[in-house]
This record gives structure tokens, sequence and C-alpha cells, in this order.
């Protein structure tokens, strides 16, 4: 099931033509080898996992059994083969509509499902137990390596504009507008906008985001069998109007878009009351069972983390005191879950006293002054240590002490932030409340989506839908995401 997030945008403005847009479909390149692309793709990302798994297992020293003969390799190279038709009994090929959490989801479950299955052959087939611990590394590259490189591979034919199929938008109104703004914006989604209808004769002829409006709606009925899906957003106030359409347009795949935005970023689930179609709204992070899943995976991720980033948190500390004399270490008051405070605590990336510095500079440049009212931060921060301080705020491993928060019960390991209380200040009371209901992280949604670059109105969006709509696999996928942004320092400053 397609699940959206819509974010308050600045709505841009339906623009007239002098003559009427022709009710034909734009030209895209729905191209249907996408998904015996992807399939080939995984088969060779399989046997590349395998391949540097056998490597790892042949160079490794370990108390465990890890060698494979060759006559064993090839047995399991060959049923490699098979995940792939999990993939597509799961319908990730190409899976449009599928977010990059549902996308992982999906393939991890399927990728565990197979192994599960080599692992019993191993152990009660061939008895023997050396390819045991083989097969598990496998595993790892197999989840790693595959999804890798078929992400690529949709950027690829994104920029090829070969990725995703045209659809229909019926209704020309704010929400509509949002469905075609969210839709250009994520094409990873691979529904690709080509038209927009709407009852309204006067925006007939009019573009947004230059997607037209090109006709009435029920013209949408003249493209059955050219294309599959619409989106069908029209007001809630024309109930008797949509109940008409969902029957008039049973040769499309129908997805209907309620007006839910009275509340951003909402999930929600249909539910089936006997002949009522319902809709459930839910608040995942909020419900208690999540809460300990979500502990559960910090400690067994936060520990390993932590004894690894020992060593590098020793030579930045080393690193700082030398440029900068002083305690390498900083922490800062923070509000946690439930509204407790407790010391959050970073490498120092600034020089002493930077606070009384910032106020100078601040009133010295007025025109910085509204960069940092907007984001509470500044792209050339005079307060940062240069070479360290710099390569640190850049790739956000100032933040390593905080796995010791983490262990300490007091942060998860993705969460909203904890922000400053000069920053915390500038938010409603609503969001102060749910935000207070969990844990803060030391990475989140908008930290892996905008970093740096996300406003106030971005950060409420982004963290209100982290809490209502967490999963395991939202977290997963988050962290994995922290690792890609860490490396490439996007956004950060």
């Amino acid at each position: 099931m397609l699940k959206m997030t819509f974010t308050k945008i600045e709505q841009e403005p339906l623009r007239s033509e002098t003559k009427p847009v022709p009710l034909k479909i734009l030209p895209f390149n729905e191209w249907p080898w996408v998904k015996w692309i992807e399939l080939g793709t995984d088969m060779v990302s399989l046997q590349l996992a395998l391949l540097l798994g056998y490597l790892v297992c042949r160079s490794a020293d370990v108390p465990i059994p890890l060698e494979l003969p060759s006559e064993k390799y090839l047995k399991l190279a060959v049923g490699l083969l098979f995940i792939p038709v999990g993939y597509w009994l799961a319908q990730i090929y190409p899976g449009y509509g599928l977010t990059l959490v549902e996308r992982l989801r999906r393939r991890v479950q399927a990728t565990l499902f197979f192994f599960l299955i080599f692992m019993a052959w191993d152990f009660f087939v061939n008895i023997a137990t050396h390819s045991r611990g083989m097969l598990l590394i496998t595993f790892l590259f197999s989840l790693i390596i595959p999804s890798v490189a078929q992400y690529y591979l949709r950027r690829l034919l994104i920029h090829m504009n070969y990725w995703g199929i045209p659809v229909f938008v019926l209704g020309a109104h704010r929400i509509g507008q949002q469905i075609v703004s969210t839709l250009l914006k994520n094409k990873i989604l691979g529904l690709n906008p080509v038209a927009i209808f709407d009852d309204e004769i006067t925006r007939w002829g009019s573009h947004f985001a230059g997607i037209p409006v090109i006709g009435g709606i029920d013209g949408a009925e003249e493209y059955v069998g050219k294309l599959d899906y619409v989106l069908l957003s029209i007001s809630d106030e024309a109930y008797d109007r949509q109940v008409e359409l969902v029957g008039k347009l049973q040769s499309f795949i129908i997805i209907f878009i309620p007006d839910l935005t009275y509340d951003q970023s909402i999930l929600v689930e249909s539910l089936d009351i006997e002949d009522i179609i319902c809709l459930e709204i839910q608040k995942n992070l909020i419900w208690r069972g999540n809460s300990h899943l979500k502990s559960i995976m910090d400690y067994a991720l936060g520990i390993p983390l932590f004894l690894l980033s020992v060593p590098l948190i020793v030579l930045f500390a080393v690193c700082i005191f030398l440029s900068s004399p002083g305690n390498p270490f900083f922490f800062q008051v923070r509000e946690g879950k439930d509204g407790k405070e407790f010391k959050l605590w970073k490498l120092r990336t600034m020089y002493p006293n930077s606070d009384k510095f910032l106020n100078l500079y601040l009133e010295a440049n007025p025109l910085v002054l509204s960069e940092w009212k907007t984001y509470f931060k500044l792209k050339n921060d005079p307060r940062i240590i240069k070479g360290i301080g710099n390569l640190l705020r850049k790739t956000s491993l100032d933040e390593l002490p905080q796995l010791w928060n983490v262990l300490r019960g007091e942060m998860s390991l993705v969460g909203p932030r904890p922000f400053p209380h000069y920053h915390l200040e500038q938010f409603n009371a609503k969001f102060r409340y749910i935000r207070r209901s969990v844990l803060p992280g030391m990475t989140g949604l908008w930290q892996v989506s905008v970093r740096s670059n996300g406003n106030l109105m971005i950060q409420e969006n982004l963290d209100t839908y982290y809490i209502r709509n967490w999963s395991f696999w939202l977290d997963l996928s988050l962290f994995f995401r922290t690792i890609w942004i860490v490396i490439t320092g996007k956004g950060a400053y």
C-alpha cells in the first residue's frame, strides 16, 4: 500500500494557458524491461556477495568453522539464484509506489527466509558444520550489496527517464497539488504524474509544477487500457462524487487520498469492519511494545558501536586539545523523554566562550541574524575550531560520545534530535508534547533528509511523522542512511 507524507509547502499557482491543452497523455518512456534488469542485477549482486563471503572466510582467522569446499560453493551459488524468486513474489520488481523502508522490509524478509532454508539444509542433510559460518557472512553481504546496487540502478533509470509509470491525478485543489509535488520530489516511488483532471472548468488549460490540467474528471475514462493508476484527491465535501467515480473508474487501480492534513504526516492503515471501510490512525512509537523493541535494537547495535568508537573518540580528543587547549569534551543540558533533562555529550568543535562570541558576531552582522533565526546554525560559523572542528562537524563524528547516552538509556540511536532549549522554545506546545513521549535520538528522519537545511516547519513535520510512523524497518533504513551521510558529509556544516 502506498503511504505518503505531505509536508506544508508553498503552493505554486495554477497558470492558465491562452489555449486549452489537448486531451492527451504526455509522452513518457515506460520501459517494460525494468523488472528483468532488476532481477539480473540481484542475481549478479548475490553472486558477488557469495564471492566476498568466501574470500573473507578464506582470509579470516577465527575459532569457528568457515571453510567451504568448491563443490558446495557451486551448489550454494545455484541456490542463491532462487532468492530473486522470493523478491519477485514479494512484488519488489519493479515495486512502483513502494517506499525505501517498505522495500527494505520485503527484501530482508525474503533473504532471511531463503538463508534459513539453506542453513536447515546444511544442518539436516550435510551434517557437517564447516559452511555455516560462511553462510552467515554471505547473508550479511546479501543484505547490503543487492540493496545498494538496486538503489543506484533506480537512480540511473530515473536519470534516463526509464523508471516509473504514468499516473493521473484527479483533483487540482490543494491536496491534488500536494500529491503532484510529493511525487515529483520523490521520483524513486515511480509514480509519475502526467496529467491532472478537475471538474472546475476554469482550471482547464492551466498547469501546476509543469503538469497540465487537461479536462474534467470524467475524461479519464477515455484512457482505460493506456495506464493503470489514478490518484483520487477530490475534496471530502463531494462525497457523492467520490462514490460515483470509484464505481466508474473500476478499470483503474485507484489510490484514494483523503484530506488528513489537519494533522500532518499521519500513517493510516485500512481496516475492514464487516462492510464498512475504515482508516486506522496509528501512533506507533507511543505503543509500549514498540518502545521495548526499539530499546533492544539500541543495545544490540549501541554496545558494539560504542566499543568500536572509543579509539576514535580518544584520537579526536587529542587533536582537539592540540588545536584548542581545554576540555576536548562538551556537554549541554537537553530535554529528554517525559521532559526529563540529561547531559548530552559531544566532542568540542568550538573555541571556548563561543556563546559570548556568537552574540557579538550576530550584532555586528545583521544579515547573518536571519540565517541563525531560521536554522539555528551558520554555514560559515566563526566559532568552529579550524581543521579538526570543521571535519567533525562535516562528518557529525562529534556526536560519537552520545553512544554513552544511548547506553545510559537517555537517548536512542534513532529518534527526534534533542534540541538546545533556545531552539526547542521556538516550537508550539503540541509538538513539544509529542517529542517528550519518546527518547531523543543520535540521528533522525530530518537529519538524513535535509540535515542542516531544515527549518522549524520541516523539522516539526518530519519528527512528527517519525514518531507516529515508527517501525523497526524505518529505524534500520535511517541507521544505514546515516552511515552514508556521515561518509559523504552531505548537508552538514
